[in-house]
């Protein structure tokens, strides 16, 4: 029913100036959608790297202007001109990605690999073993989550967000602990982002001088008759006393403020995202290390990084126990570091004040350990979540024979529905190349990227893939004669740029639906202090703020173009990606090819869709106008919606 006009004052009166009413209090404008609003997006302003360095390459953050939707028609389907004043909302989401909560003083950590990445060369795949950040991770998912969350709604559409879908490696290294810190920060609950001796730190970035490491960054300085470390001396970082102390301080988080749901990445059931933490449903040796006492500091001699992550992955025991006989420093012991299994993990899901209950995963998913599911949101979209994680080891991806097989009975079962197909997974398509077995995979061969884009590609409602897992922003076109689909693959929360993603769907009214992808910074002062010592910031969102600044000057990372690297070019960042709309979704009086006589639009219930039939000279004629004008369209510039709307 429709409210009174004295009802909507009265709303507007309790809710303030600034209430935006969501469209369902207008049924019969439904399909309308409103301008532009950038408010709060990289489409007003974004974060960048100052120029001008501070010391030693050390840069503090700055303010950049704003970036506009680039408009992408690499599907080889362009819109008809205006439809910004008659495109329909479908659905308005958030995706949140590689947050990599972790627990920074786990024994079960190996941080004395990182610094065989470290510039020039990299030895191992291990750069992610340890951040100077990586005390923060809470404190920048909570001014990620928040910076989505004052958005509130599309900025193309003003639709309110209607879900949240975090696309994997929520947690870094598959603890209890770090997945409690996950649900509960959703949720927005209080967080204690501390384990072990809960009146100290115990880790690889303390003072303590008998295992004081210059490979680590030591905010408090440096002890009594050692040598600076290079993150100081090298790379420009501050001094920050008491940084260590307020980072274990309890805060409580913004919370999604939507349904959100959950997605396995390599980090959520392996240790540091690569080796297994249960093999054939049994237990390693590390899940006592990750409970116990003893934290390794550095390799045994004789024994090459590249040996140690491959006898990490694959339980090679000559290699176990050669580490068993590493250099150790004495920690305290928390039972709550065990690792998880796919099962315990999903089960946590189910221990939450946000909706749904479950997170995506039923109880059926508890029980037989599979990780994908699919669900329903409106009337117009179908969201298929995979678990690309491949179980034998190693960070890249796959799927198992029966998740493939569930996938295509998926897809058929969707075939004839008016429903367009999400998909959702952890692992890119370029990035599901690891064929490794595992005992659940019964000897059946894993399935790769090409094979799933294959069968994707024989549905036509099939529009989009949304994934993480390589910490750089990229938006990838997979073209097929049915239209092809759209895979938008967005930055990690744990590094630089530090963002999240805003997804719109509206339909064009002309036969095309448009992705609109915009980027959202974390919600966190840009610059803590251009001095080289200063005492630690006290709150959560300060707090934030310095790890997004240590996290630019990365030096692993910062050799990156300024300003480039993982944040992508602008064509990968704010986007309006078009597709083919597979079937008339309903949303309003649609709009087709201008008729050959009069030039003007064609319109009704079937304008703008495919033709399937019919050879008269009329729909020949329409279908060569409509031709010549995709051909110009493509030759216009792909950067500026208006001249290609022109």
């Amino acid at each position: 029913m429709r409210p009174t006009r004295r009802e909507l004052l009265r709303a507007v009166s309790f809710g303030g100036a600034s209430l935006v009413l969501p469209p369902v209090f207008f049924p019969s404008r439904r399909t309308l959608v409103r301008p532009v609003d950038p408010r709060g997006t990289t489409l007003d302003r974004t974060v960048l790297k100052a120029a001008t360095e501070l010391r030693n390459g050390y840069r503090l953050l700055v303010a950049g202007p704003g970036e506009p939707h680039h408009v992408r028609t690499d599907l080889g389907v362009a819109p008809l001109a205006g439809r910004e004043k008659r495109r329909a909302a479908v659905t308005a989401f958030v995706q949140f990605t590689d947050m990599h909560l972790l627990d920074a003083q786990s024994p079960a950590r190996v941080e004395f690999l990182d610094r065989y990445s470290d510039p020039p060369a990299a030895q191992v795949p291990f750069d992610s073993a340890w951040r100077p950040q990586e005390t923060m991770t809470l404190h920048l998912a909570d001014a990620i989550v928040r910076g989505a969350r004052a958005v509130g709604r599309g900025p193309v559409t003003g639709r309110p967000f209607e879900f949240t879908v975090c696309t994997g490696d929520n947690v870094d290294n598959t603890q209890l602990n770090e997945t409690r810190w996950f649900v509960d920060l959703l949720d927005g609950r209080t967080v204690t982002p501390d384990s072990g001796d809960l009146t100290k730190y115990e880790g690889v970035q303390d003072a303590e001088a008998t295992t004081y490491d210059v490979h680590y960054w030591h905010p408090d300085g440096t002890p009594g008759g050692k040598t600076d470390d290079q993150a100081r001396d090298v790379y420009g970082y501050p001094t920050v006393a008491g940084l260590l102390d307020a980072a274990r301080q309890p805060f409580t988080a913004g919370g999604v403020g939507t349904p959100w749901y959950a997605v396995f990445g390599n980090h959520d059931p392996l240790l540091q995202g690569n080796a297994p933490a249960f093999v054939g449903g049994v237990p390693t040796g590390f899940n006592a290390v990750a409970t116990g006492s003893a934290k390794v500091v550095s390799l045994p001699a004789g024994l090459s990084p590249g040996d140690a992550q491959r006898g990490l992955v694959e339980q090679d025991p000559t290699v176990l126990s050669a580490l068993a006989t590493a250099p150790a420093r004495t920690v305290t012991a928390d039972p709550d570091r065990r690792p998880l299994t796919k099962s315990e993990f999903m089960a946590e899901m189910f221990t939450t004040h946000g909706t749904p209950a479950g997170h995506g995963f039923a109880h059926d998913n508890v029980t037989s350990g599979k990780g994908y599911y699919a669900f329903d949101h409106g009337a117009h979209l179908r969201c298929v979540v995979l678990d690309t994680v491949n179980p034998g080891g190693y960070a890249d991806g796959s799927l198992d024979a029966v998740q493939f097989g569930w996938l295509g009975a998926e897809l058929a079962a969707n075939a004839a529905t008016k429903r367009l197909v999400v998909v959702f997974s952890h692992h890119t398509v370029a990035t599901m190349n690891n064929p490794t077995l595992a005992p659940e995979d019964n000897a059946q061969p894993r399935r790769m990227g090409p094979e799933v884009v294959t069968l994707l590609h024989k549905y036509r409602n099939v529009v989009l893939w949304v994934n993480g897992h390589t910490h750089r922003n990229d938006v990838i076109a997979h073209p097929a004669a049915a239209g092809g689909f759209w895979e938008v693959n967005t930055a990690a929360h744990v590094d630089f740029p530090h963002q999240s993603r805003i997804l719109e769907i509206v339909d064009n009214l002309d036969g095309t639906l448009s992705i609109f992808g915009t980027i959202v910074d974390a919600e966190a002062p840009l610059t803590i202090s251009a001095a080289a010592s200063y005492a630690a910031p006290a709150t959560p969102r300060s707090l934030a703020g310095l790890a997004r600044e240590l996290g630019a000057n990365d030096p692993q990372t910062r050799a990156d173009t300024l300003n480039a690297g993982r944040r992508g070019t602008p064509e990968v960042r704010n986007v309006e990606l078009v597709v083919k709309a597979p079937f008339d979704l309903g949303l309003g009086r649609r709009v087709g090819p201008p008729d050959p006589t009069s030039g003007r639009p064609r319109t009704g219930p079937g304008a703008g869709m495919p033709n399937t039939g019919g050879g008269d000279a009329a729909v020949a004629a329409a279908l060569a106008v409509a031709a010549a004008g995709l051909a110009a369209a493509r030759r216009r510039t792909r950067t500026d919606p208006e001249e290609a709307d022109a």
